[in-house]
C-alpha cells in the first residue's frame, strides 16, 4: 500500500490504521489510484473511513459535511494530504462546485433513530433534495453514484434473512418513516436517474455497521456504542424491551471493503445489494457480550421498548458474495475488541 507523505499517521488512531492497511489489502488499489472521488457525509462514521481508505490508494477525495452529525476530528488527520479537501457544506442546498468527478459516494444522511427522528425533517431532505443535488453532479461529470441506503427499507421484515428482492413492511407514517420513506425515496430518484439517463447507479442496503468512531453520545448513539459507553462508564446498561429482538453487526473495515468494491465493479450498474453480517444476535445477547468483554460490573436494565422498532433484521447477503466476491470476515467478538478499546482509548484521552 502507497501512503502520501503528508498524511499525518500519528494523528490516526493505530487501531483504524491497522484496519484501513488490512482492508485495503482486499482490494485492487490501482483502481482507486487517481480517481477524483466525492464522498458526502465524509466526516461521519462510515464516510471517514471511505475518505481515509481513498487517500491512502492515492485518490483525490473532496469530502463534503455540513457537520450536524460528522465529527471534524473524524478527519481532521487528512487536511495536509495534498489528494484531500475538506468543505463545510449541506448537499440539500449549498453549491457543490463544478469541479469534474469519477465517482459520487452518497452518505449524507442522520442514521441513528434516536436522533433521526428529532429532526425528521432534515432526515427527509437529506435523502431526496440532497440524493437529487448528488445525482446532478454525478450526470454532469457522467460519474458513477453510489448510494448509501439500509435496511431500515425492509421495515419489520417478515422475511428473514432478508433477500434484495423483498419489498418490506414499513409504517409510512410512523416515528421512524422519515429515515425509512426518505431512503425508499432515494433509492427511487437514483433507479429513475439510471432509467432516464443511463447514469451508473449502484445502491447498497447497509445492515447495522459498528467499530472505531461510531458515536455514543446523546441522541447520536446507537445500541452497541451506547452499551460500551454504559459499561466502560459504570452505568446501567439499558436495554428496550426485553431485549430478545435481533440485530446483525457487521464490522466497519468489513463494510467498507464491500462499498469499496461495489464503488468499482463495472457488472452491478443499477443494482442493489445487500451489505452486512449474516451472524443474527438479540439485543440482550450483545449487552451481555459487552459487558462481558469490558470486564464491568454494570447491571443490565429494561426499558419500554420503541414504537415501530423491528423485530429481527438479519440480511441475505448471497447477492454480495456472488456480484462482489465479498463476504465479511472479522468475528462479533474479534470486532468488539478492536471497538471497545478504541471506546478506551478515547476515555484515556478525554
Amino acid at each position: 500500500m502507497r501512503c502520501p507523505r503528508n498524511v499525518e499517521h500519528d494523528l490516526m488512531d493505530h487501531n483504524i490504521r491497522s484496519g484501513l492497511e488490512e482492508l485495503l489489502k482486499q482490494l485492487n488499489e490501482d483502481q482507486l489510484r487517481s480517481k477524483k472521488v466525492a464522498v458526502t457525509g465524509g466526516a461521519g462514521f462510515i464516510g471517514s473511513w471511505l475518505c481515509d481508505a481513498f487517500v491512502l490508494a492515492d485518490a483525490s477525495v473532496r469530502c463534503f459535511d455540513n457537520l450536524c452529525t460528522g465529527l471534524l476530528t473524524n478527519v481532521e488527520h487528512l487536511v495536509t494530504a495534498g489528494n484531500f479537501a475538506f468543505h463545510e457544506i449541506d448537499t440539500t442546498k449549498d453549491d457543490l462546485g463544478n469541479e469534474r468527478t469519477d465517482l459520487v459516494l452518497h452518505f449524507a444522511s442522520r442514521a441513528s433513530p434516536e436522533e433521526y427522528q428529532q429532526h425528521p425533517i432534515e432526515t427527509l431532505t437529506a435523502n431526496s433534495q440532497g440524493t437529487h443535488n448528488m445525482l446532478e453532479l454525478a450526470r454532469k461529470s457522467d460519474a458513477r453514484l453510489v448510494y448509501a441506503s439500509t435496511s431500515e427499507v425492509y421495515g419489520d421484515a417478515h422475511v428473514i434473512p432478508t433477500p434484495e428482492t423483498y419489498w418490506g413492511n414499513v409504517n409510512p407514517v410512523g416515528p421512524r418513516s422519515c429515515y425509512d420513506e426518505g431512503k425508499r425515496f432515494g433509492e427511487a430518484l437514483c433507479m429513475a436517474y439510471h432509467r432516464s439517463h443511463g447514469l451508473d447507479v449502484r445502491i447498497l442496503r447497509l445492515f447495522n455497521t459498528y467499530g472505531p468512531r461510531l458515536r455514543s453520545d446523546g441522541f447520536y448513539g446507537r445500541a452497541l456504542s451506547r452499551f460500551i459507553d454504559q459499561a466502560l462508564s459504570g452505568e446501567d446498561i439499558t436495554v428496550y424491551g426485553r431485549g430478545d429482538q435481533t440485530r446483525s453487526f457487521c464490522y466497519v473495515t468489513d463494510t467498507v471493503a464491500a462499498i469499496l468494491k461495489a464503488a468499482m465493479r463495472n457488472e452491478i450498474k443499477g443494482q442493489v445489494v445487500n451489505i452486512g453480517n449474516p451472524h443474527e444476535v438479540s439485543i440482550l445477547e450483545l449487552a451481555e457480550k459487552v459487558k462481558v468483554t469490558t470486564g464491568s460490573s454494570s447491571k443490565i436494565t429494561f426499558h419500554p421498548r420503541p414504537p415501530d422498532d423491528p423485530q429481527r433484521r438479519c440480511p441475505d447477503v448471497s447477492k454480495a458474495k456472488r456480484v462482489l466476491g465479498w463476504s465479511p470476515t472479522v468475528t462479533l467478538e474479534e470486532g468488539l475488541r478492536n471497538t471497545i478499546e478504541w471506546f478506551r482509548q478515547r476515555r484515556v484521552g478525554r
